[in-house]
């Protein structure tokens, strides 16, 4: 018999900051990684059905948000946010675990966003045109 593999505990954040002048959410976690996530990946990643549909396929790639800033941030239990974009998106809600994963895969959404851009013809559409190497232990090469 093999011991069922327990899984460890979803990271808790520690510290949450939202950055209007530089359009950043600054997100640490208990288990000390740190995350500075721009708003306009908040935005085209937001996890509501307006943006990714409600199936496989039926995402809706998000175009004209490299300006995008967060209006405000409502607390969702102890479990979640939900920003308030300034181009109206107030759907989605962003559990603990989302925003760890955005902000884990940072780099990789970054060029498949970008890329599909491109694909739709929207190329020079996103702040991240050029995006900058991430470096690992959770910096985002973001430019103040």
């Amino acid at each position: 018999m093999t011991e069922s593999k327990k899984q460890a505990p979803a990271p808790v954040p520690t510290a949450l900051n939202a950055r209007t002048q530089s359009r950043v959410l600054e997100i640490s976690f208990d288990d000390g990684r740190n995350f500075v996530l721009p708003f306009e990946l908040l935005r085209v990643y937001s996890p509501s059905a307006e943006v990714r549909g409600h199936g496989a396929g039926q995402e809706t790639l998000q175009t004209g948000k490299r300006n995008v800033s967060m209006t405000g941030l409502e607390p969702v239990g102890n479990y979640a946010v939900k920003p308030l974009f300034s181009d109206g998106h107030e759907s989605g809600i962003f559990s603990w675990d989302y925003l760890y994963w955005l902000g884990d895969n940072q780099a990789s959404l970054w060029q498949d966003y970008i890329d599909r851009l491109h694909v739709a013809g929207h190329p020079g559409d996103t702040g991240r045109d050029t995006v900058a190497p991430i470096k690992s232990g959770g910096s985002c090469g973001h430019k103040h």
